[in-house]
């Protein structure tokens, strides 16, 4: 979500320094693993609010050795372009998208992880996908 793995590590262990100051007085209302999402996912929204420029997660390499270079170049600029139209999405659908897509959680955990119904983030999610098509089709045709 942040764009920066020197970031996403200060995320992370200010995440489990929270975590370990709040596991005395922790009360197991939801799973402990969807509570750390979400104390993370929180963290995440602070950085990007004092950013105001949000920038999504890595995507998976996508590089194939049998390429060559100038499939390659092409594949990065696509790789590029969708960071770039994810990191135009608001804030909540970049989370739904980056949760679900890139991180592998089901809808029913990154609901939970973002404190909203499944109905509100199949919304999320469907506005995130709607304007990706959107932002990269013009960016395709440009």
């Amino acid at each position: 979500m942040l764009g920066d793995r020197t970031e996403a590590e200060d995320v992370t262990q200010e995440t489990f320094i929270r975590a370990w100051k709040a596991l005395p007085t922790w009360e197991p209302r939801a799973k402990f693993s969807t509570w750390l999402h979400r104390v993370a996912l929180n963290l995440c929204y602070d950085i990007l609010r004092k950013r105001r420029e949000s920038l999504p997660g890595e995507l998976p390499e996508m590089t194939d050795p049998e390429l060559t270079p100038p499939e390659r170049l092409d594949q990065s600029e696509r790789v590029q372009a969708i960071e770039a139209a994810i990191a135009a999405l608001p804030e909540r659908q970049a989370a739904a998208l980056t949760l679900c897509a890139l991180q592998g959680h089901s809808q029913a955990e990154a609901a939970e992880i973002m404190e909203t119904s499944e109905e509100a983030l199949e919304s999320l999610l469907a506005r995130a996908r709607r304007s990706l098509r959107t932002t990269l089709a013009e960016r395709s045709a440009a």
